[in-house]
């Protein structure tokens, strides 16, 4: 059993069903299994670039960032608006979307309950390949979750998109009526530190208040908002990988000033937003 998807064939969008090691829909369109195990169904409209997606620099920033539990803290507070399966419920379970997973290292902290449920989608093939290999059990897609979302019309019980993307409508599509919605980005602190240091400038700005009006203006309704906010010693490499991951140290000047840095203490910040649809 792996998460129900549908064909990402331009006006196609009939289910896609396993048959012969691939996916398959009634239309004649099929999709088959990469080796390192995740589908893509990735269409020539989908490609914004030759290699799209997060470059291999931080997509692996990301992962060697993750891989040291820097984000441990934020997965429990998350925890609490994870719908889990009900014990000894096997024949349904239920189904997450996680848009932009990147790597993978979210999926299996907050669903390893749940691998026939799970659906990572990210449009970084080195990101996908990473997650697939992390967590085989669970289905992982190359798709660009900018445009349509390979699930069905009110399918999904939560759509997740943690520091990724979000397409409004596409997300009020999928959910079904009381599907959850979460959602984190970057807190008005998140890195300031870092970010005056290298940038000589650490501009505050609140951003859950915008993604709120966004997902509302679809038909969800805001359910509550939380700030998640942690202090941590970086050594150097976890400097650079933050820098990395974040695209901020672009100009020559900057990444100058990143590589004198040593090990500071710094904030992470993310403000966390839960909305259901009715």
């Amino acid at each position: 059993m792996m998460f129900e998807l549908r064909c990402t064939v331009r006006n196609c969008t009939q289910p896609l069903k396993l048959r012969d090691n691939a996916l398959r829909c009634d239309a004649g369109h099929h999709f088959d299994r990469a080796k390192a195990g995740y589908w893509s169904l990735l269409q020539p409209q989908d490609r914004k670039s030759l290699k799209p997606g997060d470059s291999d620099d931080a997509v692996l920033a990301r992962h060697r960032w993750l891989e040291r539990g820097l984000a441990a803290e934020l997965v429990e507070t998350l925890r609490p608006w994870i719908k889990s399966p009900t014990a000894g419920e096997e024949s349904t379970p239920i189904r997450a979307l996680d848009l932009g997973c990147g790597e993978g290292s979210f999926g299996p902290a907050l669903f390893s309950d749940n691998p026939n449920g799970y659906c990572g989608i990210d449009l970084s093939k080195r990101a996908i390949k990473l997650a697939a290999r992390g967590w085989p059990e669970a289905t992982w897609v190359l798709a660009n979750a900018d445009r349509t979302l390979p699930a069905a019309d009110g399918s999904v019980d939560q759509v997740i998109s943690l520091f990724g993307r979000r397409p409004a409508e596409e997300i009020s599509r999928v959910l079904v009526s009381g599907g959850n919605c979460i959602v984190a980005v970057p807190g008005e602190e998140d890195l300031i530190e870092l970010r005056e240091s290298v940038q000589h400038e650490g501009h505050r700005r609140s951003r859950w208040e915008a993604v709120v009006d966004e997902l509302s203006a679809t038909g969800l309704e805001f359910v509550e908002h939380r700030n998640w906010r942690q202090r941590v010693e970086l050594e150097p490499d976890a400097i650079a990988d933050a820098l990395a991951m974040t695209y901020r140290a672009v100009r020559r000047s900057q990444q100058t000033r990143a590589e004198s840095l040593t090990a500071m203490t710094v904030t992470l910040a993310a403000d966390l937003v839960l909305l259901r649809r009715p």
